[in-house]
């Protein structure tokens, strides 16, 4: 509190209250072999008192900082869809209880697994507010999604998503893996192609990355992971990008294709650096130039909502770092940076503070200069991780 104190005396904070809420489902049904997210099987959790602890820290939070009108609420996981549509109506009523004043075009996600939903569950959540729904596919063969451990099957998916729509859901996105374990270029336009004819309005098609604390870790250590090598895994990403583009989709981000104006809202929040409030066990939040971690466990983070915000770590972001931080999230979208945003933000000129790091990244024709800004050339999108890098830290050292 004393720290949130002074650091506005110290003027960081926007003149903007939040518009975005992140809220952290933690349970899931099984840990897949990639995954290192705050998740926690839910056999014998305590699931309501997470969420009577998950209210008590909305309540505790908005106290302290009141919210703007909301246009983004995203609840991820672990897999929220694992609740039971009790436990679910409660989430949802906290929700509301807590951040009444939505915009009239609010983007309310929830991120599901398919074989975790049933026509029941998704009415609550559509009667509860929740207008998107994303789908966890991954692909579309079940011996590499056995392979990957997750618990569902195509048919699922199919199930799925003929479910959300009777529960009256019309905006939906699925995501897609690729460099997985024993997946083939062919694999992988399959999956796109059967991704494509369900016409749905995004794409979020994401690369494996193996993770410290996962069992593909492990695998990977003793060479017992059969992954594509990385000039297949450099085909995949072409192919992905190929076939959204041909199919009439917006590649708008690094890893994200929608149709025109299904952009994912509450990642733009992210990736424009905008504030939002974390919420949930391990959740983060970022609200005036002030980032925090909340505690992980489900236990110690039900204890430790009884005596206030369950903080793990909380500290203020400085402007030169939050500068960093803009143009590397800022980036990822396909749009690039702008020079005007960036001014409003922080009083000063991007051209001036990078000048050294843009020029060089134009000379290497990773980045081009558009209008507003700058965005990644089409060779930078293949090296964008390269480009982020030359930001970090870039302030200090100039």
């Amino acid at each position: 509190m004393a720290e949130l104190k002074q650091h506005k005396q110290n003027g960081h904070l926007g003149s903007r209250k939040p518009q975005a809420v992140y809220l952290h489902i933690p349970f899931c049904t099984n840990k897949c072999f990639y995954c290192d997210f705050n998740s926690y099987v839910l056999k014998d959790q305590p699931v309501m008192d997470y969420l009577a602890a998950l209210d008590r820290e909305m309540e505790l939070t908005v106290k302290q900082t009141p919210p703007g009108q909301i246009k983004s609420i995203f609840v991820g996981g672990g897999t929220p869809t694992v609740l039971k549509p009790d436990e679910m109506a409660y989430f949802l009523k906290s929700v509301r209880t807590h951040f009444p004043d939505w915009s009239d075009d609010i983007e309310f996600s929830m991120e599901a697994n398919p074989g975790t939903t049933d026509l029941e569950k998704l009415t609550v959540m559509r009667e509860g507010g929740v207008n998107r729904v994303s789908f966890g596919v991954q692909a579309f063969q079940n011996d590499l999604l056995s392979g990957i451990g997750r618990i569902h099957n195509t048919d699922d998916v199919y199930k799925s998503l003929e479910n959300a729509r009777k529960a009256g859901f019309d905006n939906m996105s699925i995501d897609l893996m690729f460099g997985l374990p024993n997946q083939t270029l062919e694999m992988l336009s399959e999956s796109v192609t059967k991704a494509l004819e369900l016409n749905l309005n995004h794409y979020s098609i994401y690369s494996l990355k193996v993770e410290e604390n996962t069992l593909f870790h492990t695998m990977y250590q003793k060479n017992q992971l059969p992954l594509p090598h990385e000039d297949d895994e450099l085909q995949m990403y072409l192919l992905l990008m190929d076939r959204m583009k041909q199919a009439g989709y917006n590649q708008y981000e690094i890893s994200n294709f929608s149709k025109p104006g299904f952009e994912s809202r509450h990642n733009m929040t992210y990736w424009l650096n905008e504030d939002y409030y974390g919420l949930g066990a391990g959740a983060h939040g970022y609200v005036g130039r002030l980032r925090h971690m909340n505690i992980k466990g489900v236990n110690p983070y039900v204890e430790a909502v009884k005596q206030g915000l369950p903080r793990l770590d909380s500290f203020p972001i400085s402007k030169e770092e939050a500068m960093e931080d803009f143009l590397m999230v800022g980036l990822r979208v396909m749009q690039g940076v702008s020079k005007a945003h960036f001014e409003e933000q922080f009083e000063d000129q991007m051209d001036v503070v990078f000048a050294k790091q843009l020029d060089k990244m134009l000379s290497a024709e990773l980045l081009e200069a558009t209008p507003e800004g700058y965005r990644l050339s089409q060779k930078g999108i293949l090296f964008g991780n390269d480009v982020f890098a030359e930001f970090v830290g870039s302030i200090v050292t100039n």
